[in-house]
């Protein structure tokens, strides 16, 4: 009962066995809020979002900024907008409220830089076919910083990373070491 081999690299097909290992995932990331000191008035311009072995990325962009953005990202039972207090729905088991101290907006001249739009889905960000995302919502900006929601399926751990000209936000797929 030998099964055809499968090429290096390959996947294995439909009914075939693989002998690949499960990928070892970090772990030690916790679910308590982590924040990061900085402040910049150059503004974010894009949200992305990556599909990863072992997390779920968000990637929120703010040329100029160097390592200068600062950020605050922690688990809430609502979203609630700065300034107004409006309700923001937000999908998923759990939300995580991100916060960067960049405007989504020019400050000199009051123009988005970003074309969120206040409890709307982020523009581009299509989370089909993820394992751990399930809703993205535009809180927007005030006062010089930009909220988003990010509803993800369940309260899980991750990591925020303070990179330049971006903040990058990690959600684990599990609380476990593999994926």
């Amino acid at each position: 009962m030998g099964g055809a081999a499968v090429p290096a690299g390959a996947a294995p097909a439909v009914g075939q066995l693989s002998t690949a290992r499960t990928a070892a995932c970090p772990t030690g990331w916790g679910s308590l809020a982590k924040t990061g000191a900085g402040a910049t008035v150059a503004p974010m311009t894009d949200v992305r979002t990556g599909r990863h072995t072992c997390f779920d990325r968000m990637v929120i962009d703010v040329p100029g900024a160097g390592s200068g953005v600062g950020y605050s990202v922690r688990y809430v039972d609502r979203l609630y907008q700065d300034g107004s207090g409006r309700y923001i729905p937000v999908a998923g088991g759990a939300v995580l409220e991100v916060r960067v101290s960049a405007p989504a907006y020019d400050p000199e001249t009051g123009a988005a830089t970003y074309p969120g739009r206040v409890a709307q889905p982020l523009p581009g960000v299509n989370l089909t076919g993820y394992r751990t995302f399930r809703d993205t919502r535009f809180a927007g900006s005030f006062e010089g910083d930009t909220q988003i929601g990010l509803g993800v399926r369940a309260r899980l751990p991750f990591r925020v990373q303070q990179l330049d000209d971006r903040v990058v936000v990690d959600v684990a797929h599990s609380w476990n070491a593999t994926s």
